[in-house]
């Protein structure tokens, strides 16, 4: 019931964060740009002219992205949302094609070429966007003239006059761009150098591509990937959607969340309530055997119940602070609670301070443990072991057949 409960209030966290992103802007995906040519041809076959129109996809000789990300957190109840906006330029160069020498090829089909640059939500967009072109500035249009590509995004006409054959022409775009949570790009080009910086201290790198180098501290991070050609598997040129699908499965980015989030480690230490429990239930059964005290089951049941509310109290208290103080927290009113609790039932201070060490002891190992992602395995299969044997070495003397009978006569 604990753990629905902590994936209950996760789903509600989702919610609330998928909701505060639908009105500011959703993650983006920055895809492009990429020149399109609509190739028209003519074929006669059997006395009859039919004509078909193919795109040939053309992607930049050299991609340069530069931006700076600027976080932001939003609240929706007791939730937060991580947003952001950021300035983004973008510039590099197209080789125009020589010439379009294919069998039955007539011409280029509205004697138009067009560029497109793919966007996860254009709502995030938050001031006009221009095209540079060579020498000349070209306002941009919304959507996307190749939705298989790229399902939302902004285009340029251009008109093929613009586009001398073979000629190498530059380009730049600046956006600045809102979204939710993270930013991914897509290596269009035939070297894509991409450089970011933050002040959001705990980055997630993810993706197809992880940074070349990187830099981390608490006042952000700075990262840049350098992409060639022959680390993806598209090429610079093809036709209609021949390589849709690796084009869109090569993103990378960065996401700017933390890399443990608190429900996942209430979810974790939910996993040791058993040990928890058992490791209580054992200190009062061998109080209740080597300090010959009568136990009630209702008893054992207080204290069952008050080891579970620890875990309700930390997911209540972690909502409103940050982890580390709900368990500490949450741990210290349940070691109290049942330390007073058993004080009287004992009627013995040593057994009372002995259940408490217990208690502590494991608890702090649980949250040692929620702390080394990496090592947790490894320490939780040893604690668990020595907790083991120290209480094979405790109970080795117990005569567990006659418990009653030698409890009676003494």
């Amino acid at each position: 019931m604990i753990q629905e409960l902590i994936h209950e209030r996760e789903m509600l966290k989702q919610t609330a964060v998928a909701e505060i992103g639908s009105k500011w802007a959703e993650a983006q995906l920055i895809s492009g740009p990429i020149l399109t040519f609509p190739m028209q041809f003519e074929k006669n076959e059997n006395q009859k002219t039919s004509s078909y129109v193919e795109h040939l996809h053309v992607l930049p000789d050299d991609l340069k992205v530069t931006g700076t990300i600027y976080p932001e957190q939003l609240k929706r109840g007791i939730f937060t949302a991580i947003v952001y906006r950021s300035d983004i330029e973008i510039r590099g160069t197209f080789q125009v094609p020589a010439a379009f020498d294919e069998a039955h090829f007539v011409g280029i089909k509205g004697e138009k070429a067009t560029i497109n640059v793919g966007l996860g939500d254009l709502r995030g967009v938050e001031e006009v966007v221009n095209l540079k072109w060579g020498t000349e500035t070209f306002a941009v249009s919304p959507g996307s003239t190749i939705p298989d590509l790229q399902t939302a995004g902004f285009h340029v006409a251009l008109p093929m006059e613009k586009l001398s054959p073979g000629a190498e022409i530059p380009f730049s775009i600046q956006l600045k761009l809102r979204g939710s949570e993270s930013i991914y790009f897509i290596p269009v080009g035939q070297t894509t150098e991409i450089k970011l910086s933050s002040a959001w201290p705990s980055p997630k790198f993810d993706g197809k591509f992880l940074p070349n180098d990187r830099k981390l501290d608490e006042n952000g991070f700075e990262a840049s990937w350098k992409i060639l050609e022959l680390n993806r598997n598209f090429p610079q040129r093809w036709k209609n959607e021949a390589f849709n699908a690796q084009l869109k499965g090569a993103a990378f980015g960065v996401e700017l969340l933390s890399p443990m989030e608190d429900y996942q480690k209430s979810l974790r230490s939910a996993k040791y309530a058993l040990l928890t429990i058992s490791l209580t239930f054992l200190m009062f059964f061998l109080v209740e055997i080597l300090g010959k005290k009568n136990i009630h089951p209702f008893q054992y049941l207080m204290v069952g119940l008050s080891i579970c509310l620890f875990y309700v109290l930390l997911i209540a208290i972690s909502e409103h602070s940050n982890f580390n103080f709900a368990y500490l927290v949450a741990m210290s009113a349940v070691i109290i609670t049942i330390c007073m609790y058993s004080l009287p039932l004992f009627k013995s201070k040593k057994y009372t301070l002995a259940l408490g060490g217990v208690l502590l002891g494991t608890f702090g190992f649980i949250f040692v443990t929620l702390q080394m992602e990496d090592y947790a395995l490894l320490m939780g299969s040893v604690g668990l072991f020595v907790i083991l044997a120290a209480t094979m070495y405790i109970t080795r003397n117990i005569d567990w057949y006659n418990i009653k009978g030698s409890s009676q006569s003494e």
